[in-house]
């Protein structure tokens, strides 16, 4: 069972009112669009959007008590402020985006999303369209490899690595992967070696990073004056885009060579809500470890 990462944070942070209006980027299990539905009664709305049409399935029946009060739509995060102006849905009052993996993807065999069990390696959200990580694997030479590991998953002697899939192929599922992986990648604390590999290669296949730096200025522009926007990062790739992202539209000065200089003619357009991430609470990670990374940043618009 999916369990909602800081649902109680981030409605704390986005201050749900009778009739507002609200995006969950990423609907996932349907947790957070359900508390904004809930504290925003009896008249608010809550527009979901997610690339997994499962996820959308799974929200669908979840908040079908929310009647009228809830649109639900697959799309890309990158695709979500396009989507957004069409449907007029626009001059928001919040905006929530949890950048996690839900549990049901995670024990979903036929995805290919965990190396803990057998199935196709996949790890595509939109399984209708684009390469899969076989696909990926088995078609990228030894450098593309490289470039991959190291970029998307930070991982240890990544050429080691990079070789010893490059020899084992064809790689078809999951655990061929995580055995090519168990003898030779090095493992982080208690981390299994196959974890960074095997985030690298989601990101890569879903091109994660990419959507998420593309959409975070749209979502901005798609509030109004007040309104908040609210992300949970998993790791340190995600939130150094987010943390970049919020600091350029909340602060008048350059961070690139020059350093502290004023941006000519700008405006800051948002305030950060928190400087430091929001963490989960020792009692949530008890209840939820997959909670243990999370983080949560908050940025209200004010131009």
């Amino acid at each position: 069972m999916h369990i909602t990462v800081l649902l109680d944070e981030v409605i704390t942070s986005l201050k749900p009112c009778a009739g507002g209006r609200y995006l969950d980027v990423t609907v996932g299990g349907g947790g957070h669009s359900e508390g904004l539905l809930a504290e925003s009664g009896p008249n608010g709305v809550v527009l979901g959007t997610d690339a997994d049409a499962s996820a959308i399935a799974r929200s669908t029946e979840r908040l079908a008590a929310f009647g009228s009060r809830v649109i639900l739509r697959q799309v890309w995060m990158d695709q979500v402020p396009a989507l957004a102006h069409q449907l007029g849905f626009v001059s928001l009052d919040g905006i929530v985006a949890d950048l996690g993996l839900s549990s049901n993807q995670l024990a979903d065999d036929k995805r290919g999303f965990s190396f803990m069990r057998e199935g196709p390696l996949d790890m595509r959200f939109d399984a209708s369209q684009g390469v899969s990580a076989a696909d990926l694997i088995n078609q990228s030479d030894t450098e593309s490899l490289v470039e991959l590991l190291q970029k998307y998953g930070e991982v240890d002697r990544a050429r080691r690595v990079a070789e010893a899939i490059w020899k084992a192929r064809p790689l078809t599922t999951t655990v061929q992967l995580r055995d090519v992986l168990s003898g030779i990648a090095k493992s982080r604390g208690r981390i299994h070696p196959a974890t960074q590999v095997f985030q690298a290669l989601r990101i890569a296949v879903n091109e994660e990073l990419r959507r998420l730096s593309d959409s975070l200025p749209g979502l901005v522009d798609l509030l109004s004056p007040g309104g908040r926007l609210a992300v949970i990062s998993f790791h340190s790739l995600e939130d150094r885009i987010v943390k970049r992202a919020f600091r350029d539209m909340s602060t008048a000065e350059d961070d690139q060579p020059g350093f502290g200089q004023p941006k000519v003619g700008y405006k800051p357009t948002c305030v950060l809500v928190n400087r430091k991430p929001i963490e989960p609470s020792e009692a949530e990670v008890a209840g939820n470890p997959r909670a243990r990374s999370a983080k949560l940043r908050v940025i209200e618009r004010i131009l």
